[in-house]
Parts: structure tokens; sequence; C-alpha cells
């Protein structure tokens, strides 16, 4: 049931893509954490203020007040957290009880096409593909597209300031939001949908847009997560750790059994130099190299990973240059950028539906 849900939950996320606003768990998660986070700023901002501080508050907080917000902070996610995982063990668990009520045949299938209606929103592959096809289309001159226009389209994707970006750095932020949410909303909600269930799929979900929301470094947009968003950032980095590096590991396996079929070498640049038909080991050695000019522990790898098979630099100005070597990105890279992230999704398909058929089989053995 667990296997025919995956692709009932992909087969909606194609043909109906995401649930109504009002109707969406992600949101209704979304809206706790920014209850909560209200309730958490203006704690901390009563702390600053009995601490007697002339900075104003929240751009600084007293280091013995940081222990206390920070612990304010997990138990609100704790307590989310837990929420989530008891509504979704309780509605995994009324539809798995189908088949005894109604028949094996009758109620297997009502059962995982409930489970994969409850599945679809913590995966959103097609928005994220269609959003990322909108910035560059956005900036296509031809289709009467410019780069304020391309400009505006992508602040809908990330939370960087881009109003002086160029043409080629707002291409760079798009394939690098394709790159980091791949894993973020498709592979890593699969990957713990596989070993957990329901449950495990919405955990991740929630500690991730707990990240989006509260996981960030100092003051951002007048409220200080320094402290107060540190467990969620640190939490969505532990469930997100094994993912991110199965995401990189399949583009760049992707990307070799292309060239493979095609009998065309992988448009790599490695190092310092410009080869191409790079091996893919060689390139997957390579990755850690990569990731680790980013100063997320997670997100630099499939970025990573998909500036080598693409044989592209991509950088953020005064933080990181992922595949320096690499060339700027062309208009082609963006769409080469959503083939590679779709057959990775095929790729991880195959990969979840061999390992739950494992699991049964070892288990009637």
């Amino acid at each position: 049931m667990n296997a025919l849900a995956l692709l009932v939950a992909l087969a909606l996320d194609r043909w109906w893509g995401e649930p109504r606003a009002r109707l969406h768990p992600v949101v209704w998660m979304g809206n706790y954490l920014g209850w909560v986070g209200q309730h958490l700023q203006r704690v901390a901002r009563q702390e600053s203020q009995t601490s007697g501080q002339q900075v104003p508050a929240p751009s600084s907080l007293r280091l013995t007040s940081d222990f206390k917000i920070f612990w304010l902070g997990a138990l609100y996610w704790i307590a989310g957290a837990a929420i989530v995982l008891v509504v979704a063990w309780i509605l995994q668990h009324g539809v798995m009880a189908l088949p005894q009520w109604l028949g094996p045949v009758p109620g297997g299938l009502l059962a995982a096409l409930l489970l994969g209606l409850l599945l679809k929103p913590m995966l959103a592959w097609a928005m994220l593909k269609s959003e990322v096809l909108a910035v560059e289309n956005a900036l296509d001159s031809e289709c009467g597209g410019s780069l304020a226009a391309g400009r505006e389209r992508l602040r809908w994707l990330v939370s960087r300031d881009v109003t002086q970006l160029t043409e080629t750095q707002v291409r760079e932020s798009a394939i690098e939001t394709l790159a980091e949410n791949l894993n973020d909303s498709v592979v890593a909600p699969i990957f713990w949908f596989v070993l957990l269930g329901l449950p495990g799929a919405a955990l991740y979900r929630f500690a991730n847009t707990a990240d989006a929301m509260w996981g960030y470094h100092g003051v951002y947009k007048g409220q200080n997560w320094e402290w107060a968003g540190k467990w969620a950032a640190r939490a969505d980095d532990v469930l997100s750790w094994l993912p991110a590096r199965i995401t990189a590991y399949l583009l760049v396996v992707v990307c070799w059994m292309q060239s493979l079929a095609s009998n065309q070498p992988q448009p790599i640049a490695v190092a310092s130099t410009d080869q191409s038909g790079a091996d893919a080991a060689f390139v997957m050695a390579l990755l850690p190299q990569e990731a680790a000019r980013t100063p997320s522990p997670n997100s630099g790898w499939p970025m990573a990973a998909m500036a080598l098979v693409l044989g592209v630099c991509l950088h953020k100005p005064g933080v990181y240059a992922l595949n320096p070597a690499g060339r700027l990105p062309q208009a082609q890279d963006t769409q080469n950028a959503i083939s590679y992230a779709s057959k990775s999704l095929v790729a991880l398909l195959f990969i979840a539906q061999a390992a739950m058929l494992f699991v049964v089989i070892r288990g009637w053995a």
C-alpha cells in the first residue's frame, strides 16, 4: 500500500498540483510556526529590555537570555512536531485499517489512494519545476521577458535581495534553488516516508518549514533568530543529512548514465581545468570538497552536484563559488537542470519501490 501510495502522490502532484492554501497541511504548519514564533520574539525582546540593554531589541540578546530563548524555541518546535506526528500516525493508522474492514483488494486500493492523497502535500516537485521554468521564461527577451521580470519572478523563490542581481546571477539562483529544493521538497520527504511512513514525511516537512522560517543567523527582517531558531536549524540539518547526499549522488549517476546512453561526454569542468568526460567516480570523490564551500552542511551537496553535472559555476557573491572552473550558466542549462532533476526523481522512485518490495518479501519470508 505504501508503494502504491507513493505513485498516487506523485501522480497527484503532476496532474493536480498543490492543494489550496486553506487545505494545505504545510501551510498549517507554517501558521503554527508563525504564531509561536511571534511569541518567541516577544519573549526575546522582553528579556533584552529586562537586561537593561541600550541597544534596541531585537538586534542583540544577552548570553544568559540566549539559552532561555533557545530552549523555549526548542519546546515550541517539539510541541509542533509532536502534534504533526500524532495526527499523521492517527490518519495513517485509520487508512491502513481499511483492508480489514472492506477486504484486501478494495480496502487495500482505497487505503493506497487515501494515503497517497495525504502524502501529496509533503511533495512539491511540480510546483518547484514550474517556478524555476517561470524564472527562465521571465528572462527570455524573445518572449517579452526582461532582467527586471526575471528578478521579480525569482523573488518568489529565494529570500535574498534580488534587486542588484545580473541575468547570470538570477539564473544561477534559480538553478541552485532547484537543486536544493529537489532534496527538501522531493527526495527527503520520500526518504522519510519509505522509512517511517506518513509520520516520517510529515515530520520532515515540519522540520524543513521551521528551518525556512526560523533558521537564520542573527537578525532577519527585524527579528533575532540567532538562538531562537538554532534548534530548528539543527533539527533540519540532522533530518536532511543523508537525503541531501543521496540527492547529490543521484544527480551524478543520472548524468553519467545519460552520457553512456548517448555516447557523449559529461559536461563537467573539474577543479581548475576544463576537462570533459570526467569519470563519475572521480566526480563523486570531488563532491565533498565542492559541497564544503557553502556554509550549510547539506544544501551544498545537491547544488555542487548540479554545478558539476551541468559544467557550470554556481556562486553566491561573497559567500561561495561551486565548481569555479565551470562556465557561466546559459538558458539551456536551466532546461538541463530540470531534466537531470526529473530523471533523478524517477531513479529515486525505482529505488524506493524496490526497498519497500524488499521489506514485504522479507516479511513473507
